[in-house]
């Protein structure tokens, strides 16, 4: 990158639209109908959290719901009406794109409307890898000001999992005393993980995984090109995340992970030559992403294969062969244990090797080594 280049957006999925400029949020019906009921019945929270997998569409969401609520006019919400010519409440989250209010908030114009997330470094030559006090103090100025006219105001924190120690505790404070008229949308990958104080604080709105149907509609949103067929494969694969789709139709992730279960196919028994042509292609200049890819998706295959096993019962097909493969290598209890301590292992040993910068072309092959050697124990009688 260039001195000159500006920094990528720390919200935003590369080569996708930042979830400002997506306009509709696909498989999250009952979450919008829920936000909705509250504003309806006069019940809004000043705090909601929105939670889930990565690449569900909660920032996407995050956005429609700062939209509808600075655009709707404060005689237009929850509480009654429809009597004497009151406004009728409204029906959906919908609101007109070509609205001024969403075109400031297209260009970070809006000045009722606070983004919270990270910001460039101190020398401004990356993006600080945590929300900062410094930024929370930002939003804590712009909360020190009243609104121009006296309305709604809305706070977007994307995401509350990259905020350190001190900018929570910063931003608790804000949610323990809100002001009049501010309503937060926090973002959460792992609500789990945060401070219980700011969790309690919150009202969560739990996002669901995209069935396949959704999910395409989301990719194609995001002008991703996904062959005819593939929805299921891509659902399957991404734990019904758009964003983890979008990840892996840049990356051919389908073709990879058909790649390995041909590989893995004759197991136990690796065809020597597969192997030492994708270990190559995952030591290749330029593939640490591809790299990263396979290591996931290997992850992935394990995770599958134990849960085949445990659950006698076979998930549907994301590869050609995959479904003939796991019948063969899960077939027991015995085999779901041994295959999610592979699964366990794996993820050890690819974060080892990252950290010692081991070879990808190594690691990969050491991983799928191991692999052969549990399929190999369960050929025998154990």
């Amino acid at each position: 990158m260039a001195a000159t280049d500006p920094l990528p957006e720390p919200d935003r999925l590369a080569g996708a639209p930042h979830p400002r400029d997506t306009a509709r949020v696909f498989g999250q019906a009952a979450a919008e109908a829920e936000f909705l009921d509250a504003f309806r019945q006069g019940r809004l929270h000043h705090a909601w959290m929105l939670t889930g997998a990565r690449g569900l569409g909660k920032a996407t969401l995050a956005w429609r719901i700062a939209l509808f609520l600075l655009a709707t006019p404060e005689e237009d919400g929850g509480g009654g009406g429809g009597l004497f010519g009151a406004p009728v409440p409204p029906q959906t989250l919908d609101i007109d794109r070509d609205h001024p209010v969403a075109r400031r908030l297209r260009a970070l114009a809006e000045p009722r409307a606070f983004l919270l997330r990270r910001a460039p470094n101190d020398k401004a030559s990356a993006l600080a890898q945590v929300i900062t006090i410094g930024e929370v103090r930002r939003l804590r100025d712009f909360l020190g000001l009243s609104a121009a006219d006296g309305g709604r105001r809305v706070v977007i924190v994307d995401s509350l999992d990259e905020m350190n120690v001190a900018a929570a505790n910063g931003l608790l404070k804000m949610l323990e005393e809100p002001p009049k008229g501010v309503t937060f949308l926090l973002v959460s990958h792992q609500p789990a993980r945060l401070l219980p104080t700011i969790r309690s604080r919150c009202r969560e709105l739990r996002l669901a995984p995209l069935a396949p149907e959704a999910l395409a509609a989301a990719l194609a949103q995001a002008g991703a090109d996904v062959a005819p067929g593939a929805e299921v494969a891509l659902a399957e694969l991404a734990g019904g995340s758009a964003g983890e789709a979008f990840r892996m139709t840049e990356l051919d992730g389908l073709q990879l992970y058909a790649r390995l279960v041909a590989l893995l196919a004759d197991l136990p028994g690796l065809d020597r030559p597969r192997l030492a042509a994708l270990a190559d292609a995952a030591a290749a200049r330029g593939a640490a992403e591809t790299f990263d890819l396979i290591l996931a998706l290997l992850d992935l295959f394990l995770s599958r294969l134990a849960r085949a096993a445990a659950s006698r019962q076979l998930p549907p097909e994301a590869a050609p062969g995959e479904a003939a493969l796991f019948t063969r290598l899960a077939p027991d209890l015995r085999a779901a244990r041994l295959w999610a301590e592979q699964a366990q292992g794996l993820t050890q040993r690819a974060r080892r090797g990252k950290a010692v910068n081991l070879d990808p072309a190594a690691l990969l092959m050491d991983i799928l080594f191991r692999i052969d050697e549990t399929a190999g124990q369960l050929a025998t009688p154990g």
